[in-house]
């Protein structure tokens, strides 16, 4: 079943471009909500150089991963000219964007600012990231843009990065099988030493989980902290964030294992 046969037509129109040709066409989405600072941050940076179509979960939707809603309808709102809000997650965002709600196809898909880091391990549960690969499986280059730190404040630095990213993909476009995965430390842009390309870093395992109880004594529990970056040499996103610049690691949705293959077929084989 489609997931744009469920939408709820009541509250919106389909939408249509701008009549600005001269400029790139980009979908933004995140997995923080429509309401999040970092989205909001993003998309006034954007639109500096480009036409913008928000379409996003309507709450936080954070780890969430590439989930879709296919057992029930999901509902749309415009909540302001060219911003619609879901009652789903950002892979369904992004995918009903991009399968008949848009009357128009985008050039790029950006998901963020998000609200926290999305290092190594990380784009395995993330929201945000699995916005960006839906836009891949849909044939579109994509970036997702993280921020990391505490008590996150330096948006505009991430956003700021993003920009300079759509630019150089306006001047020269990335293959639709990219998807690229930025990390910018939280710190002024003045204080930003640069970009890197990365590749992803591990984190160790997870802490454990935090055991607790409810008001009526049943017991209850937290997923635990994620554990600090275990491979974080001086080639990964971990090592560039500590080092004051932005991480760019190119992903990619193949997960196979090819050079495992040759072992396997030998295991297999021995218990024939």
């Amino acid at each position: 079943m489609s997931i744009v046969s469920a939408i709820d037509s009541t509250n919106i129109h389909r939408h249509k471009p701008s009549p600005n040709v001269n400029k790139m066409k980009i979908l933004v989405s995140n997995d923080d909500g429509y309401l999040a600072t970092g989205i909001k941050v993003l998309t006034e940076a954007l639109e500096q150089v480009a036409d913008v179509v928000v379409v996003a979960p309507d709450r936080n939707r954070s780890a969430a991963s590439n989930s879709l809603t296919l057992n029930m309808p999901l509902r749309v709102s415009e909540v302001a000219p060219d911003r619609y809000k879901v009652d789903g997650t950002p892979s369904d965002c992004v995918h009903m964007a991009l399968t008949g709600f848009l009357d128009f196809e985008p050039d790029l898909v950006v998901s963020g600012i998000n609200h926290g880091a999305n290092l190594g391990d990380d784009t395995i549960y993330s929201g945000t990231v699995a916005a960006a690969m839906e836009g891949r499986f849909l044939g579109l280059p994509t970036i997702a843009v993280s921020l990391v730190g505490d008590k996150l404040k330096h948006f505009n630095t991430a956003a700021r990065v993003a920009t300079q990213l759509v630019e150089r993909i306006a001047a020269a476009p990335l293959a639709s099988d990219v998807v690229l995965n930025v990390n910018v430390p939280n710190i002024p842009s003045s204080k930003l030493k640069g970009v890197r390309a990365t590749r992803l870093g591990f984190r160790h395992k997870a802490e454990h989980i935090l055991k607790d109880k409810d008001p009526y004594g049943r017991p209850i529990y937290w997923v635990g902290p994620a554990g600090e970056g275990q491979d974080a040499g001086e080639d990964t996103d971990f090592h560039a964030i500590e080092m004051g610049y932005a991480s760019v690691t190119p992903l990619k949705v193949d997960l196979t294992r090819y050079e495992s293959i040759p072992d396997l077929t030998t295991w297999l084989g021995a218990g024939e």
